[in-house]
């Protein structure tokens, strides 16, 4: 294989015009997380993305005993705990039988003295169909003042989405739209995860695939996903291999253009995430709720790369403080 690309720091940098709406955008998602326990009809603030949260859970990420020596200097020790937090993509909480089959997977990962090292918020779809930073902040904004009875932004929704037509019908994303509807009524723990966007991994560039082991995709047909999830955790233990591809050239591998899979580059298996069984945590709880999954808190050999990446940093960051703000007030905590 050739030399991995170097992390450059060109790869993250907005030109004026979206540092401009990034302000616009940062501006409506706290005025929908104020307005979120009553768009949700519960008694927090929750986030602007994934606000339902299924269950949080200890685990324990196992590193592999011949990685290649490249990447040793990262994984120094033999495993490292988990705190992992299992969501719905939806900006609004329902309590309904059927959620859209959009999870989230998200990982946080400390050394021995619980120290932070890393935040990945894995999701269960390996692509994004957005690679224009400015159509995805018109975009968003506008779906954030929907929710708060906006009604007027339903044109600009429907503006974005037709500029977002052409970035759909990749290949890549047809295929992959196509295997998701078809596993839209599989148990939660049966999908792959993947980070969707680049991180560092060092100087290095890389995405991560999470692969479960022998879950049934069956369990819990006839369930609430939360509660199908809850009652298999509680009886079994749950393991997945954890999977990285390096970045070598931008033509094959994108950083920036997130609608297609990365190309001649192998997955190179890290190691594994192991749940033991009975291990949940009370995910009512609000010192779980307040739990910060936000990947630019890592450390910063670990941290996203990328444009649309970058979004998500003051994206986090103004939920996080909008969101503890609130709670405060509404429970003195």
């Amino acid at each position: 294989m050739p030399n991995p690309l170097k992390y450059n720091k060109k790869f993250d940098e907005l030109n004026e015009e979206e540092k401009k709406l990034l302000e616009i955008n940062k501006k409506t998602i706290a005025d929908f997380v104020e307005q979120s326990s009553s768009i949700s009809d519960v008694n927090y603030a929750t986030r602007n993305a994934h606000a339902k949260t299924y269950a949080v859970a200890k685990g324990t990420f196992w590193i592999e005993p011949d990685i290649p020596e490249s990447l040793q200097p990262y994984f120094d020790k033999e495993k490292f705990d988990l705190t992992i937090r299992f969501s719905n993509a939806q900006l609004k909480i329902k309590n309904s039988k059927k959620d859209i089959p959009a999870y989230g997977f998200a990982v946080q990962i400390k050394d021995e003295n619980g120290v932070l090292l890393a935040n990945y918020p894995l999701v269960n779809f390996p692509l994004f169909p957005i690679n224009s930073v400015s159509t995805f902040l018109k975009f968003f904004t506008a779906i954030n003042q929907l929710y708060m009875k906006q009604w007027r932004k339903v044109f600009p929704i429907c503006i974005q989405m037709i500029k977002m037509i052409p970035s759909l019908f990749t290949g890549d994303m047809l295929r992959n739209m196509l295997k998701h509807i078809g596993k839209r009524n599989d148990f939660m723990l049966s999908f792959d995860y993947y980070s969707v966007g680049a991180y560092r991994l060092g100087d290095q560039v890389i995405k991560i695939k999470l692969c479960p082991k022998s879950v049934d995709k069956n369990i819990g047909r006839k369930q609430k996903v939360k509660d199908s999830l809850k009652n298999y955790l509680q009886t079994n233990d749950f393991a997945a291999d954890v999977l990285i591809q390096i970045c070598y050239d931008l033509k094959d591998q994108p950083i920036n253009k997130l609608n297609v899979e990365w190309k001649n580059s192998p997955f190179i298996k890290i190691g594994k995430v192991r749940i033991n069984k009975d291990s949940l945590l009370d995910s009512r709880n609000c010192t779980n709720e307040l739990l910060s999954f936000n990947p630019f808190e890592s450390k910063i050999f670990f941290q996203p790369v990328g444009k649309i990446q970058k979004l998500r940093d003051e994206a986090y960051k103004i939920s996080l403080q909008t969101r503890r703000k609130i709670n405060k007030l509404l429970h003195g905590k």
